[in-house]
């Protein structure tokens, strides 16, 4: 037998082989994006989501299984985060200069995000778990799936909504911005990250450092912010 194929019946026997096809279908998708010239709509997230799902359905391969291996990036979700710290600490003379405005867009944007995905599914009779779990659309998902368990919701269709969310958002928000001809980093990343959280933010990282920090800074606190106001929005509506 060749080196190749020994390889791959060891890999295959073990979580490290979806640890494997996910880092190389996300390598090949970022160097996509890199030969496109980082285009908004050829977004590395939405590509491997696009191929990753087509493998598991084409190899019948449950979630569970793929996800023995894959937990292994997921760990590195937290650590990703925490280092949002170091650009931070780098803007924070500009973070504090901006400390009022953002507060107001923290408080309109994380509002308008719950109020207008309720307002409008209500008016098409969508049910009641179905809008529970649609509030919390805008902010990252952890938070966003514990916000609807905890209120009747459907932490599984919150999860696909979020990213949802996260894509769309990451792929307009640069043309929506020139469109709107807002040329401030800080602001275009605290939209970005208000409106499509950790996919919105690591596209602002692509686009601009500052514009990252700010996106880090409002994913972080419309996470805080929504779960705190989103019980009271959800019994004006429901009741």
């Amino acid at each position: 037998m060749t080196p190749g194929f020994d390889l791959w019946v060891y890999l295959s026997s073990t979580p490290l082989l979806w640890l494997t096809v996910t880092l190389i279908v996300w390598a090949s998708a970022e160097r996509i994006a890199i030969a496109s010239g980082r285009h908004p709509a050829v977004n590395p997230v939405l590509i491997s989501i696009i191929v990753l799902g087509a493998i598991l359905i084409l190899t019948g391969t449950s979630f569970a299984t793929y996800f023995q291996g894959a937990q292994f990036v997921h760990f590195l979700l937290g650590p990703a985060i925490v280092a949002i710290a170091v650009p931070l600490y780098r803007n924070l003379d500009r973070v504090r200069e901006n400390t009022l405005p953002m507060i107001a867009a923290l408080v309109a944007g994380s509002v308008t995000a719950v109020v207008s995905a309720l307002s409008v599914a209500a008016i098409f009779g969508v049910p009641e778990p179905v809008l529970v779990s649609l509030a919390p659309k805008s902010v990252t998902a952890g938070v966003a799936m514990g916000i609807a368990e905890q209120f009747g919701g459907q932490p599984a269709l919150t999860a696909v909504l979020v990213v949802t969310t996260g894509l769309i958002g990451a792929i307009i928000v640069t043309p929506l911005m020139n469109v709107l001809g807002l040329k401030d980093y800080a602001a275009r990343g605290f939209a970005a990250g208000l409106a499509a959280h950790g996919i919105g933010t690591a596209r602002a990282f692509v686009v601009d450092e500052v514009a990252g920090t700010f996106a880090g800074i409002a994913m972080a606190l419309n996470a805080v912010l929504t779960a705190l106001i989103l019980p009271l929005i959800l019994y004006w509506f429901l009741t």
